[in-house]
């Protein structure tokens, strides 16, 4: 019979991404999705792309490294490199062990940033991403939405900026516009949360989206 649900709900864990531009807020709020599923009597592993492992973390330190003149295809294949090491020691293993992951940033933040934003063919990223991930796709996608020029004045407000930080606005803008464009054909996952407000007002929000979600009703079923 032919499987009709994500893998991982299969496995009894689920699988929520944030995504958005820089300045967005994912670290600012990943907590607060943490908090409201512990709240739920969930196991949460909390992780972030590039990253959550050790070898993610110093390609991640690397990627973000100003003082690296990199080429598109290295870029794209450090995040992948990094991706494989996340799956295999962290979201994998919890999920079949009927954890819930929260992460920020997983595929879909390569192909609005390698892919819109720096000119790489999506056909080259899809191919990598069967190649490292299989099957495997969050259960729900919070976009993180903001005007380009608001998310530079909070990135400029934190000081000193990373590789992509950088980066000019009209980057930024085809970013962005690939973001709204993947939940635009994918509303079944992906849910657009408006981040221009205060910290409060865009929490309510993601509380509010959380609870409308098909994934709120399995937050009281077992395991």
């Amino acid at each position: 019979m032919e499987e009709t649900v994500n893998a991982n709900i299969v496995r009894g864990g689920r699988f929520i991404t944030i995504e958005g531009i820089e300045g967005s807020g994912k670290s600012t709020n990943l907590p607060h999705i943490v908090e409201f599923l512990q709240n739920a009597g969930k196991t949460v592993v909390a992780t972030r792309e590039p990253g959550g492992t050790r070898i993610g973390e110093a390609l991640r330190t690397l990627l973000l490294d100003p003082e690296q003149d990199m080429q598109l295809d290295t870029e794209l294949l450090l995040m992948f490199a990094a991706r494989a090491e996340h799956l295999a020691k962290v979201i994998r293993p919890a999920l079949e062990a009927g954890q819930w992951v929260v992460c920020s940033r997983f595929t879909d933040a390569t192909y609005a940033y390698q892919g819109a934003g720096r000119g790489i063919p999506n056909n080259r990223i899809a191919t990598l991403a069967r190649w490292v991930q299989g099957d495997l796709e969050p259960d729900l996608v919070l976009i993180l939405d903001i005007p380009v020029e608001k998310g530079f004045e909070r990135v400029r407000e934190r000081g000193a900026m990373d590789r992509f930080e950088q980066e000019q606005v009209a980057f930024f803008q085809r970013v962005r516009d690939a973001y709204l464009a993947r939940a635009e054909a994918h509303p079944e996952r992906y849910r657009i949360i408006d981040a221009r407000g205060s910290m409060e007002a865009v929490r309510a929000r993601i509380a509010e989206v959380m609870q409308e979600s098909k994934l709120y009703n399995h937050c009281w079923e077992q395991p």
